[in-house]
């Protein structure tokens, strides 16, 4: 089984898997660019059967690992020989999505539990000082990661044409971070998020910098909001929203956004066409989300009236992102051991490096939508985007 999973895998570069008692099986041409091991037989046989799932698990429970390399390697090389198959849907995959993506108000907080209520002190060991978890900007190859984060908040601003004393919506806050930025900028900022952990250090926060009376951060489902906003932005949450629930995600939005308002959407999104999530990371790193294909979000914006009035994709930009932040998790990995576990640590090595390689190699890409209702809402030319 094994044998015949890496012949179809591996066929333009070459890979060798020791498997328990010492027998090496071989896939690709030429020398083996690195050694995988499996420690008994019955991760191997688990592997072979159901290799999206089981091999992340066997990695987190140390009977998988790798020789000549790190499991970064080991999953750069295989994405390198994925990114040309193409393999066809299951019958009823759109069902099995609906159900897995369901995301009522109850799920949605479970689901934002099991990712984002971890200590925000795990989060400070490899996130930018300003806690942005979401991709960052690099406007030029050596930004650092804190400059690259500032510089994505900033062109969301910029995208917002935000002016002071405007009534601004952040969907999705996380710790605070761009709502503090946008309070700066002159604006009254409401923020909602599902996590307790986020709730609090966003507060916090606001109340350190002076800025709580410009700043108020709700545990609140968006959905629940009644008030009208001139300025509506959200930064990596559309990912949790699910397929299922788009229409709903953007009749709210269009709802909130007052005649004249601007709304940007800033997601990860995927180069090819629907599809599911990927199991290891829907069972072990978002449960409920999904990575949208731009085919299936921009019916509904149509649906929900509204206009694209800029749409802007950002490539590569993601991944030097994750690799900053497994960089800098792997050099303070000790001190994430101390917070948890090993298991945990090695759960973290492999979501970060799958991540990153997502990016590089398998069509992951992200995208930033500018709404309005009027199509002279903002400037009728990119220029005002061009900062000196």
């Amino acid at each position: 089984m094994l044998q015949s999973l890496l012949d179809r895998t591996f066929r333009t570069r070459a890979i060798a898997v020791r498997l328990p008692g010492g027998q090496t099986l071989r896939a690709g041409p030429g020398e083996p660019e690195l050694t995988a091991v499996i420690e008994d037989r019955k991760t191997a046989l688990a592997i072979a059967g159901n290799p999206e799932l089981k091999l992340g698990e066997a990695f987190m429970d140390g009977g998988f690992r790798i020789e000549g390399g790190d499991i970064y390697d080991f999953v750069a090389l295989a994405a390198s020989q994925l990114s040309s198959l193409t393999r066809p849907q299951p019958f009823g995959w759109r069902i099995r999505r609906a159900m897995e993506q369901a995301n009522d108000r109850r799920h949605a907080r479970a689901n934002v539990h099991h990712h984002y209520d971890l200590t925000v002190d795990f989060y400070r060991l490899f996130l930018d000082a300003d806690l942005q978890y979401s991709c960052a900007y690099f406007e030029t190859p050596d930004a650092t990661l804190e400059q690259a984060q500032a510089a994505k908040k900033q062109r969301l601003i910029d995208k917002l044409v935000l002016s002071p004393g405007q009534r601004a919506l952040d969907i999705g806050c996380g710790w605070g971070g761009l709502g503090l930025s946008l309070a700066k900028a002159g604006a009254q900022v409401t923020g909602v998020t599902l996590s307790t952990e986020q709730h609090r250090t966003a507060n916090e926060r606001a109340a350190a910098q002076g800025l709580a009376d410009r700043a108020d951060f709700r545990l609140q489902d968006y959905r629940d909001l009644n008030q009208p906003f001139d300025r509506i932005v959200s930064v990596g949450m559309f990912e949790h929203v699910g397929a299922p629930n788009y229409q709903e995600y953007f009749d709210h939005v269009a709802r909130l956004l007052t005649d004249d308002g601007v709304a940007v959407i800033h997601s990860i999104g995927r180069k090819g066409p629907p599809s599911r999530t990927q199991p290891w990371i829907r069972k072990y790193i978002f449960p409920g989300g999904y990575i949208p294909a731009l085919s299936e979000v921009l019916p509904a914006i149509e649906r929900a009236g509204l206009w694209v009035t800029d749409m802007e994709v950002l490539r590569l930009h993601y991944a030097e992102t994750l690799k900053a932040w497994r960089e800098r998790f792997l050099a303070r990995r000790d001190e994430a051991l101390a917070m948890y576990d090993e298991r945990f640590c090695r759960m973290w090595e492999f979501y970060l490096a799958v991540s990153e390689v997502a990016f590089r190699e398998l069509g992951q890409m992200v995208f930033q939508l500018q709404l309005t209702k009027k199509p002279d809402a903002v400037p009728l030319t990119r220029d005002y985007l061009c900062r000196n």
